[in-house]
């Protein structure tokens, strides 16, 4: 079954992921809990990337890396869509290769209970 990706859009729901629990590697830093007003059936997962990195050329590619590397987890791994997920990308992700990151990234998603 294939879930549909809905990324957070209020400001609130934002805050309230900053507080919650956190995976952090290399790659990205991973904050994860449970909304209450978001659907379980859906994956809510949104993408950010600092204006820091690069130019939005450099900071689109890694959103897309990243688009990329979580529709295949829905298909290969088992991720908890009762939680809901933001994802901030580290410096790190323009100069490492796409399979490095996808196994760094299935790895920690799989730690994730």
């Amino acid at each position: 079954m294939r879930s549909k990706i809905v990324a957070l859009s209020k400001n609130q729901e934002f805050k309230d992921l900053l507080k919650m629990k956190k995976i952090s590697n290399q790659y990205v830093t991973i904050f994860y809990g449970i909304l209450d007003n978001k659907d379980n059936k859906k994956f809510n997962i949104s993408f950010v990337t600092k204006k820091k990195i690069g130019n939005a050329v450099e900071r689109n590619k890694i959103k897309r890396r990243l688009k990329n590397i979580m529709n295949n987890a829905i298909k290969e791994i088992s991720i908890k869509l009762h939680y809901s997920y933001l994802v901030i990308a580290k410096p790190t992700m323009l100069k490492k290769e796409f399979n490095n990151i996808k196994e760094t990234l299935f790895q920690e998603f799989k730690k994730i209970k």
